[in-house]
């Protein structure tokens, strides 16, 4: 490729570093984006500048050959519109071929979620682990931490952040709502049920017999927060509060004592449980987004998928000829 065909591109990293400020590794990867377009206009016999629609259509369908997914050719082509974009405003051609093109559309995978039943099992196992005689105190005290966690995350719908980092002052809420600081800093009034308090409660007071007791039994250390601290989950991770990954290292544990396959479970899952039983028992979709903290009702709406079985029973149920059988 000769230097005069590469100079539009480099101009346009000089752009995106200088006025975005882009890291080494964007331009990087801008760099390759461009690079493998041009050299699939140079086996057309065009360049960059010379590059129509069609030909843009046809590197796309090219890159879809390679077996490229649909979410690398969306990227492929966000990077192709922002260089003809540039090309065109900067005047080094006198339109933006790529202007009337939509990307492959890119399907969200559908959420993991657990049955009702399997979450029952969840929560069962937890408070029955809890409770097992002849555990030393810290031993409770971790059980009853993850009773918490499970009966939290499928009462509430917390992200697994959301969770970590929730006040000491939860536990001793006096209404039935705690409120949440979430993604963008934002607030939100989460309600609680009597079972979510009853779990924090006796979490706390495990914690604290484990906290009193001599320090061969104590449980792990807790970090600068302690009994009585600033976090309801307090840990000697740097943030002073547990770490999502303990969270999930927790919940895996549980599965498997649950019998149940601990990849099927996350704190993300038990999320999406939340959300989906809610819908599937008749609650507005509005009023799952408001719970679950989304800015955006279309990132809500990947959860209508549980409400395919419940139309297709209310037709089949409530249709005069629901139940005929008939065509």
């Amino acid at each position: 490729m000769s230097a005069g065909a590469r100079r539009p591109a480099a101009l346009f990293l000089d752009m995106i570093a200088a006025e975005r400020g882009a890291s080494a590794n964007t331009l990087a990867a801008y760099g390759r984006d461009i690079e493998d377009y041009e050299e699939f206009l140079a086996t057309e016999g065009v360049g960059p500048l010379e590059a129509d629609t069609p030909a843009i259509r046809a590197y796309l369908a090219e890159l879809s050959a390679r077996g490229l997914a649909a979410a690398s050719i969306a990227r492929r082509l966000s990077a192709l519109r922002q260089y003809h974009r540039f090309l065109y405003v900067e005047n080094h051609r006198g339109d933006d071929p790529s202007a009337v093109l939509e990307g492959p559309r890119r399907t969200r995978p559908l959420p993991k979620v657990l049955s009702q039943e399997d979450v029952t099992a969840l929560i069962d196992t937890a408070h029955a682990r809890a409770g097992e005689a002849g555990l030393s105190v810290g031993e409770a005290a971790r059980r009853a931490r993850v009773a918490c966690f499970v009966e939290l995350l499928y009462a509430t719908g917390l992200r697994v952040s959301e969770l970590a980092a929730l006040p000491a002052s939860a536990a001793s809420a006096k209404g039935d709502a705690i409120i949440v600081r979430g993604k963008g800093n934002k607030e939100r009034l989460v309600p609680l049920g009597e079972a979510a308090k009853v779990a924090m409660r006796a979490y706390r007071e495990a914690q604290a017999r484990a906290m009193s007791a001599k320090p061969a039994e104590k449980a792990p250390r807790t970090g600068k927060a302690g009994e009585g601290g600033r976090w309801l989950f307090p840990s000697a991770a740097a943030s002073g509060h547990i770490t999502r990954q303990q969270v999930a290292l927790d919940l895996k544990d549980l599965a498997v004592a649950a019998g149940l396959d601990p990849a099927t479970l996350s704190p993300h899952v038990l999320r999406h449980a939340f959300a989906s039983h809610l819908l599937a028992h008749g609650a507005e979709l509005r009023i799952v987004q408001t719970l679950l903290g989304h800015t955006d009702i279309s990132t809500t709406q990947i959860y209508t998928h549980v409400l395919d079985e419940r139309l297709k029973s209310l037709v089949r149920d409530l249709h005069p000829f629901g139940d005929t059988g008939g065509d």
